[in-house]
């Protein structure tokens, strides 16, 4: 597994707000990316942006991928700020809005379909109700008792706990037991790998 990817990071946000017809809030993308990021790490052993999540009130957060969504972040790199600014722009403090149309070659097949069926089951969410939806899996749950008594604003999110199981309305995550054990033994191997 590689390292984060900034331009799948770029386009997956620019591949929402065009699902959206060209505009998206912030929080609603973000929590439609990291959806995306676990149904693609379940189903085949590696999330799609390979990003940071940290656990927020509002639920988890992909951060360098939220520091791109961001059009006033000092933390982004000029070359990542550049190639941003070919697709995004901000509308206002909340919402982003696609200005080309998103490069999908940078994804893999897998990618966009599992975007296409987070995008169909949870695209008519608004952003508050995808964080009401975040606060039902597993490896937010797990902060939440911090996060209610103000320890600290954020906490680092492990992988390994988005193999957990969730209890939610719907199947998109319901992974059969054989395929999820091999595609948590691929990430974890990858893991090793990767830390050498």
């Amino acid at each position: 597994m590689l390292g984060f990817n900034y331009k799948k990071a770029v386009q997956a946000l620019n591949y929402f707000a065009i699902k959206e017809g060209g505009g998206i809030n912030k929080m609603k993308a973000l929590k439609l990316i990291w959806l995306s990021d676990r149904l693609h790490l379940l189903k085949f052993g590696r999330p799609i942006l390979n990003d940071a999540y940290y656990a927020l009130n509002y639920g988890p957060v992909a951060s360098n991928t939220k520091d791109l969504a961001e059009s006033d972040n000092t933390f982004l790199a000029e070359e990542e700020r550049k190639y941003r600014d070919c697709f995004l722009q901000s509308k206002s403090r909340a919402d982003y809005e696609s200005i080309c149309e998103p490069d999908l070659k940078v994804f893999s097949k897998t990618d966009i379909n599992v975007m296409e069926q987070v995008y169909a089951v949870f695209g008519n969410y608004d952003a508050y109700a995808l964080s009401n939806e975040s606060h039902k899996y597993p490896e937010w749950k797990k902060f939440e008792a911090s996060l209610n008594s103000k320890e600290a604003s954020r906490y680092k999110m492990n992988y390994e706990d988005f193999f957990k199981r969730a209890d939610v309305g719907h199947n998109l995550f319901n992974i059969d037991p054989d395929i999820l054990s091999m595609t948590k033994e691929i990430f974890l191997e990858n893991s090793v790998i990767n830390s050498l």
